[in-house]
């Protein structure tokens, strides 16, 4: 059976606390999801003294985290790339739920028009707006965090926290480029993210507290960097490069993670992942997703081992909103990493390896001219 969609409502903040399988080339949501099979242990960096789901020795131990009863955030911001489709939609609606100001970013005015409809149609009183940003392109990039800091409107010129969401996913030949010269899925999935993270950190060391939550994928479990051919000019193959963009995404986290620790930051950095994810399993969202009857029937004995995306919403939601998550920790569905309710997980150590992020990050730098500084 399906995991039971979530209600969008909002409730006093006492609890504590994959992507698509699709080949549609979208900055609007990731593909399917990552992660180990192992639902406990801490992320690489686990604050000293704290325990699986990020909890102090000898704390009140809270409530358990409830995804349909969500602690409320008025008074927060917080940005979702993708937000207008799929997963990232999902993440909004959820994110709008709880009171805060939610801001999706999104390159398609007309599908993010579509997505702040839906959202105000489920969620009375949300406080939902669009920010023009293709992750494609480093110049809409910089625009696009310049516009989010001089906004004075609701929520404008603060920022609590942004998840990484968007990605790109090609099934097929030819490869294809960004407008910088990237290779597409490397260039959007991770060095749009790793530009954007670098021009909104200013806002975000403003704000105490605040969390970059970067979305990975199951398919970073089987791949490994090839950084003498990140952009895959001499072997090119879309779901192995597209594996590889996301292993890069989550890399960048952890690294993000140790950084903002050495800085003496108070700004977290969690990666998550969504599982697998199937628009099948996921309930419309009318003009943005109606699945027909024949998806579902043809879908619904997967959902014994995967679920739809706005369950795939459910590890980025807490990692936002649980007072009791750590920079360092890596969130995913609590079900062989596939399905259900996120539970902290322990990273692989390829994902989590130093040497592999620092020559990333140098090379991520030098790609895109700018660098995410705490200090």
């Amino acid at each position: 059976m399906p995991v039971p969609e979530p209600r969008p409502t909002a409730t006093p903040a006492d609890a504590a606390t994959s992507e698509p399988a699709s080949g549609a080339v979208s900055a609007s949501g990731s593909g399917s999801g990552s992660g180990s099979a192992s639902a406990a242990g801490s992320g690489p960096a686990a604050e000293p003294g704290s325990v699986p789901g990020g909890r102090r020795e000898g704390a009140r131990r809270r409530p358990a985290w409830d995804v349909r009863r969500l602690p409320a955030a008025e008074g927060r911001t917080f940005l979702v790339t993708g937000g207008n489709a799929g997963i990232g939609y999902f993440v909004a609606e959820q994110l709008a739920g709880t009171g805060a100001t939610v801001v999706l970013g999104s390159r398609d005015a007309a599908r993010a028009a579509d997505a702040l409809g839906s959202i105000r149609a489920r969620v009375p009183g949300a406080r939902v707006r669009h920010l023009a940003l293709d992750l494609a392109d480093l110049a809409s990039v910089r625009t696009a965090a310049e516009t989010f800091a001089g906004d004075a409107g609701p929520g404008g010129g603060r920022l609590d926290a942004v998840v990484l969401n968007a990605g790109v996913a090609l099934d097929h030949p030819p490869r294809r480029l960004t407008h910088d010269g990237h290779e597409l899925m490397f260039g959007t999935n991770h060095l749009g993210h790793f530009a954007l993270t670098a021009h909104l950190a200013p806002l975000l060391a403003a704000t105490e507290g605040s969390r970059i939550v970067t979305t990975g994928s199951f398919a970073a479990r089987s791949e490994r960097m090839d950084l003498d051919d990140p952009q895959s000019l001499h072997d090119y193959r879309p779901k192995r490069t597209y594996g590889r963009s996301k292993l890069a995404q989550m890399l960048f986290g952890f690294a993000l993670d140790r950084r903002l620790r050495a800085a003496g930051s108070g700004t977290l950095s969690v990666v998550v992942h969504p599982g697998g994810a199937l628009d099948g399993l996921t309930p419309a969202r009318p003009p943005l997703h109606t699945p027909g009857l024949g998806s579902r029937l043809a879908t619904l004995p997967a959902g014994l081992l995967l679920h739809g995306k706005h369950a795939g919403a459910w590890p980025a939601v807490r990692a936002v909103l649980d007072e009791e998550v750590r920079g360092g920790q890596l969130w995913g569905p609590a079900a062989f990493g596939l399905r259900g309710e996120p539970r902290l997980e322990r990273p692989r150590p390829h994902m989590v390896d130093r040497g592999t992020a620092d020559r990333l990050w140098e090379m991520s730098v030098e790609l895109t001219g700018v660098e995410p500084e705490f200090g």
